[in-house]
């Protein structure tokens, strides 16, 4: 597939502001399945720019905004051309998964902070998953199926600080979600697992030309001699209607827009994403 994004976002804020200082990602990158044609990112008001690589590979945007301003507004739009391959067959054993190696070499894609860390009930069902497959990916995969049976996908269940066991326990919440019960989950069996940002076309059979809503998305990877991508909410691989900006720990990671300000008592945030199939 063609496809270009249009994401509008940014604040409105409640009085003047004198100064803001923030980060954007919302650039995806050249990668395996997927080839960035065009990128643009507009901020209003005009502001001091820096550009950077972040830690785990994202393209970041840094800017500050040192005028008087009573609202920011960012459009960052993209063309991209996906053309994924077939997954790959889960490959590698547990013990090649849990070598002391691998383990050290993706030592952050293991860590259980409170947002990512599965509720008890959910570490015991994925103990009986591995004990039911053979390989990790086979597992992981098993787990991705569980959790998109048993979490419903609602909006406004849950906030971007919505901890992955009070997800679980309330059995809603949205793609951000599940993916951080999902990660949660396969770091409890030993197995690296980071979570990815982009957006996905809402259509299944795209119409060529036409303009639709579209949303952030959220999936996740898992470690299997290379990284694994499936999409949990949906339960499926990801294809060529994904499109990756950026992959880190948790969404902590990979926050579109963040940032800080002085002046203007409070703020409120707004986001339209727009995707069209161009072939």
């Amino acid at each position: 597939m063609q496809l270009r994004i249009t994401h509008t976002t940014g604040f409105e804020y409640d009085g003047p502001v004198a100064a803001s200082y923030n980060e954007v990602r919302l650039t995806p990158v050249t990668s395996v399945g997927q080839i960035v044609a065009h990128t643009r990112l507009d901020v209003t008001p005009s502001p001091w720019v820096y550009t950077y690589r972040d830690y785990f590979g994202t393209h970041v945007t840094a800017f500050e905004v040192l005028d008087p301003h009573q609202s920011l507004r960012v459009v960052a739009s993209a063309t991209v051309f996906t053309n994924r391959p077939e997954p790959a067959a889960p490959r590698l054993a547990w013990s090649q998964v849990t070598d002391p190696a691998v383990q050290d070499l993706h030592t952050e894609y293991l860590t259980l902070p409170d947002l990512v860390r599965p509720a008890e009930e959910l570490v015991e069902l994925a103990g009986s998953l591995r004990a039911e497959t053979s390989l990790p990916g086979e597992t992981a995969r098993a787990i991705c199926a569980l959790v998109h049976e048993k979490l419903e996908y609602r909006s406004g269940a849950t906030d971007v600080l919505t901890a992955a066991a009070e997800a679980w326990e309330q059995r809603a919440g949205v793609c951000q979600d599940i993916a951080h019960v999902v990660v949660g989950t396969l770091r409890s069996l030993g197995i690296p697992a980071r979570y990815v940002s982009g957006y996905l076309h809402p259509g299944k059979d795209a119409p060529v030309g036409e303009s639709v809503v579209g949303e952030s998305h959220a999936w996740v990877e898992w470690w299997d001699d290379g990284w694994c991508a499936y999409d949990p909410t949906n339960d499926q691989p990801i294809g060529d209607r994904h499109v990756v900006i950026a992959a880190g720990r948790d969404y902590g990671d990979v926050p579109p827009l963040s940032g800080i300000y002085s002046g203007g008592a409070t703020s409120s945030m707004f986001v339209n994403v727009e995707v069209t199939r161009l072939a």
